[in-house]
């Protein structure tokens, strides 16, 4: 009998937040209709081992090893090739479900079949929500995030972080940032997943674009909450874009963005 839920879990040498991650799915109230699928995207260190010793025993957990380290997408990707769940929820290991939220999170996408994906609220240990909601990025937009421009523009940054929103309300919405999400495995499969080109960033809204696209509603459910970790990959100033290594590839996949979508802009 196939599993009603496929999670896919991305680890790059960070097993222990993976491990604990795999530990709250196995707890989950429908865990009984649920395959875990812990991806390993080559860390190269010592994660395959301590994912195969501490989880890898368990009859509903596999664990995957990709070729290399080609991205996000690519990782996700390849997870989802081995998936047989009707919905995969994609979840990365420092997202955690409470017990009742896979099983919430497909009543929700099951109550209208124009859903093709949907969210969760994420909120961080203090207790303040992610801004995880966006509506689809103008590079203005991007750039008011990380310059004086935020100033100057205050509301078309509002606008696009959806703060002018009640986030407490069920919406469907543009796109949902990549961390935890459910979409119908058919969909995905439909759209080829994601775009691999997006190394990291961009690949979240690139293909939450490509939903709509295909008719399919985003949803974001805030009454589904997940514990979230305060940090921001491509960090914080202006200046980051350019010294760190994450910021420039957050640079690289913004330009790749517009420039696929630029017909739509």
């Amino acid at each position: 009998m196939h599993p009603l839920v496929s999670v896919l879990i991305l680890n790059y040498r960070n097993p222990t937040a993976a491990v604990a991650c795999v530990q709250k799915f196995l707890d989950q109230t429908i865990v009984d209709q649920i395959e875990i699928l812990v991806i390993d995207n080559h860390s190269d260190d010592e994660s395959v081992g301590v994912l195969r010793n501490r989880v890898g025993d368990h009859p509903q957990v596999r664990i995957i090893e990709t070729s290399g380290n080609l991205g996000f997408g690519f990782g996700y990707n390849s997870g989802a090739k081995y998936a047989e769940g009707e919905y995969l929820l994609i979840n990365n290991p420092d997202k955690f479900m409470p017990p009742d939220g896979v099983e919430r999170l497909v009543a929700s996408i099951q109550s209208d079949s124009s859903i093709g994906v949907v969210a969760p609220r994420l909120t961080h240990p203090d207790g303040s929500s992610r801004l995880s909601i966006r509506r689809f990025p103008r590079i203005l937009d991007i750039l008011s995030r990380r310059s004086f421009l935020g100033k100057i523009c205050p509301n078309a940054l509002k606008h696009y972080l959806m703060m002018d929103s009640n986030m407490d309300e069920r919406q469907e919405v543009d796109w949902v940032v990549g961390g935890s999400f459910l979409i119908q495995r058919a969909l995905f499969t439909e759209l080829h997943g994601f775009d691999e080109r997006f190394f990291l960033f961009f690949e979240d809204t690139d293909l939450c674009k490509r939903v709509g696209l295909a008719g399919k509603k985003v949803l974001y459910e805030p009454s589904i909450v997940v514990g979230d970790k305060k940090r921001r990959l491509s960090g914080q100033s202006f200046w980051d874009l350019f010294w760190k290594k994450t910021g420039r590839t957050h640079i690289s996949s913004a330009l790749k963005y517009f420039w696929k979508w630029r017909a739509s802009a």
